[in-house]
């Protein structure tokens, strides 16, 4: 049970960095190459995310993936694009984070009470 729910966590956090790169595509490449990269990553993305709701409650996977995909695009903006992050943004990203953790542990243990 463990080793399928570690898959699952993998398997949202591939969702969540192919979302990433499909707006770092959008972004970085011009003309239609662009295009065919954002589809691409979004075909990706989405595979990725239903076999992360296989193993996970659709609150554990939607919220991992969320969190890697906002995470991701926030650093990426920073590392290759040179975009400033406030130190709200951090912030947040830590709250983000935590609430995750937070979530996904709530999420587990109402499932043991309940079986």
């Amino acid at each position: 049970m463990e080793k399928e729910r570690n898959k699952g966590y993998a398997w949202a956090i591939s969702a969540g960095l192919n979302a990433a790169l499909a707006a770092i595509s959008a972004k970085y490449f011009s003309s239609q190459i662009k295009y065919g990269l954002v589809i691409f990553f979004n075909i990706i993305m989405w595979g990725c995310y239903v076999n992360s709701l296989k193993a996970l409650s659709s609150l554990q996977a939607t919220v991992t993936n969320f969190a890697t995909n906002f995470l991701t695009s926030g650093l990426a903006g920073f590392f290759i694009f040179e975009e400033s992050l406030p130190v709200k943004w951090f912030a947040g990203a830590v709250l983000i984070v935590i609430g995750v953790i937070i979530l996904s542990k709530s999420s587990i243990e109402k499932k043991a009470r309940t079986s």
